[in-house]
């Protein structure tokens, strides 16, 4: 008889051991009861003798795999994911690993025939970084650069540096869907490779790739945050390019950060990690400052283009969304031919409807915050828990019929545009339209072949945008974000006005960005307006040193959540009792609710830690995350949060 211990993708520490008729190997996946459930396992230890403890050993149901899906190393990896996050060892397995029971057969698409080899010739800057990366060996390298420099040319050198070695390459994105053109590069100029990674794959097409890739038959790896996990037998190099991005940071268990996970697997293989971006994060630039980043500096825009012209629009003295300078500056682009790229982060038709009687609001009955209106599909929407209601004709608070739609979305916004230009091709790109397979890619597509004159959209318009015929950016309203009761608030306006404004001027000398504001003294819009990055960080980061908040300490997050109001309070109040002591290691924050106290029908409070001794404080949180806790009531454990919503 042959025993199999299973970790299981549950919240709960412990493993299982059950009998196999069959010999199964560590790596593999398993059938098998627990309780009165039938769950998939990962096998993790091959025991030759069953615990002690147990009397009964029940049988497996079936072995899922022949050939194992990771090895020994790739197990220890998980074992840190799960002690660095304190979340169980099969909770760590199922967030690194492929799900398919069995290989796709279907013929992966990466890429269309349009894309040719690269032949660009090198900046000065580029070859500087190229020099540096060849002979740091497996060093920490940051290719910081405006737009349009030329970083992605860089890195796809150093893959080819490395893949002549016969080494692997992980090439990590924000999110794969936006960077359909990289894709298509890619595949011209490493071809028989590639293999990509991404949410949007089938389990069996993802396992497909994850298979090939440990052949040895795909040596680049191109994906979004899980792809820093693939299974590359000689990793040779690491490129996380837009490193800023918060989307690298898992929101559900285990909630890893791909730069973490990537830097450990580079110091354990001797590999080489490269990060990019034109507006790094703050702890970035201050590892740059520091030394423990080393600093590689693009300047110029090698396609032949320049900054652009930026304009600041006082929206107090506006009246609607469009300012009249902004609507004259996209009428004249528009009479040129040319391209114009309009971006608003509020999808739909409005986001408040409240009475103008009793001034009651329209809320999420499952969370605490405003229903947005979605007038294509006559509904009221909630964009965190998906809920779906009817627009009321009568205040639910006091019946007035007197129900007022206010603010702007995406949605409105477009009407207006196609109101204005009739006659022009205009397409709205965001996480309503591009549900449908395919619209993302082929409505980039488009635009790049200048077949569209306006593209309005959210953040997916913000990325990776890179059309030739593109000569007017508009940001609609640039300070939305400075609302939002978060540290990192102002660093992400700075950066969203930054990328969205580096899309204008890759190509020619003549890129127009309007920014439109009610804040334009705010130090992030103003210095993004000016392109004064080192400005902004040396500013932002003596206010972080002052506050005691990140790169100057790290940061622990527990989030206590159920349907018992009571019990959430009084359960966050216990954790705090319990961890008021810091002794010196950490700061406690709280309890207090969370900025969205209710979600998707759960009450929420948090705390937060300040640590100054990492390890001190991570024995803490662990102590907590095991405290007893009455039925109904869960706790989430985020260390070095992302956001503190």
């Amino acid at each position: 008889m042959n025993y199999l211990t299973l970790a299981f993708n549950l919240p709960v520490k412990q493993n299982y051991t059950y009998s196999c008729t069959e010999e199964g190997a560590i790596g593999c996946r398993a059938e098998a009861e627990l309780g009165t459930r039938k769950l998939t396992g990962w096998i993790v230890e091959c025991p030759k003798r069953p615990p002690p403890e147990v009397s009964k050993i029940k049988g497996i149901k079936r072995l899922v795999d022949t050939q194992p899906l990771f090895d020994a190393e790739f197990l220890d990896l998980a074992r840190w994911v799960s002690e660095l996050t304190l979340c169980s060892l099969g909770e760590a397995l199922a967030g690194m690993l492929p799900g398919g029971r069995r290989e796709s057969r279907e013929l992966i698409d990466t890429g269309g025939s349009e894309a040719a080899k690269a032949v660009s010739r090198l900046t000065e800057d580029q070859k500087k970084a190229l020099e540096a990366i060849a002979s740091g060996g497996g060093g920490l390298f940051y290719l910081y650069g405006s737009t349009g420099s030329g970083k992605t040319e860089v890195f796809l050198r150093a893959a080819e540096a490395v893949l002549a070695r016969g080494e692997g390459v992980i090439y990590l994105v924000p999110e794969i869907a936006l960077s359909h053109h990289l894709v298509e590069s890619l595949s011209h100029r490493f071809p028989g490779l590639i293999a990509v990674l991404h949410s949007g794959l089938t389990p069996s097409q993802r396992l497909s790739q994850w298979r090939a890739i440990q052949r040895g038959e795909a040596r680049f790896v191109l994906g979004a945050r899980s792809a820093v996990f693939a299974p590359l037998n000689k990793l040779g190099l690491v490129i996380l390019d837009e490193e800023h991005e918060g989307s690298y940071k898992s929101s559900a268990a285990p909630r890893y950060h791909a730069r973490q996970i990537a830097m450990r697997r580079c110091r354990l293989a001797g590999a080489g990690l490269i990060m990019g971006s034109a507006t790094p994060s703050v702890e970035a630039w201050h590892l740059m400052n520091t030394g423990g980043l080393v600093r590689l500096e693009l300047s110029g825009r090698p396609a032949g283009g320049a900054p652009p012209a930026v304009r600041l629009i006082d929206m107090r003295q506006e009246q609607g969304l469009l300012s009249g300078e902004m609507v004259n500056a996209l009428s004249r682009v528009l009479g040129e031919g040319r391209q114009a790229l309009l971006f608003l982060n509020r999808r739909g038709f409005s986001y408040h409807f409240s009475c103008m009687d009793c001034q009651g609001e329209l809320l999420c009955r499952h969370c605490s915050v405003p229903l947005t209106y979605h007038k294509s599909r006559n509904a009221m929407v909630c964009h965190y828990c998906g809920f779906r209601g009817i627009p009321p004709s009568a205040c639910p608070h006091c019946g007035s019929g007197r129900m007022k739609a206010a603010g702007f979305g995406t949605e409105k916004i477009e009407e207006d545009i196609r109101q204005l230009f009739p006659e022009k091709i205009i397409e709205r790109l965001d996480a309503d339209t591009a549900r449908k397979k395919g619209v993302m890619a082929k409505t980039l597509r488009e635009f790049r072949a200048g077949n569209i004159n306006v593209l309005l959209g959210t953040q997916m318009v913000a990325k990776g945008l890179n059309a030739p015929g593109l000569k007017l950016a508009v940001i609609l309203t640039a300070d939305t974000a400075l609302n939002l009761p978060d540290f990192r608030a102002t660093e992400r306006t700075f950066a969203l006005i930054v990328q969205v404004a580096g899309r204008v001027g890759r190509f020619l000398p003549d890129g127009e960005v309007v920014i439109q504001t009610c804040r334009t003294n705010s130090y992030p819009v103003r210095l993004a307006a000016e392109n004064k990055i080192a400005e902004f960080f040396s500013h932002e980061i003596e206010q972080r040193k002052l506050l005691g908040f990140p790169p100057f300490s790290r940061l622990f997050r527990l989030v206590v959540r159920g349907k018992d109001m009571d019990k959430v309070r009084k359960f966050a109040a216990a954790l705090a009792a319990a961890l008021r002591n810091g002794k010196g290691y950490w700061e406690l924050l709280g309890p207090a609710e969370c900025p969205i106290g209710l979600l998707v029908g759960e009450h929420r409070y948090h705390l937060i830690l300040k640590s100054s001794a990492f390890d001190k404080t991570h024995q803490a949180a662990a102590m907590a995350a095991d405290m007893p806790r009455p039925g109904g009531v869960r706790l989430e454990v985020d260390i070095d949060p992302v956001d503190l919503l």
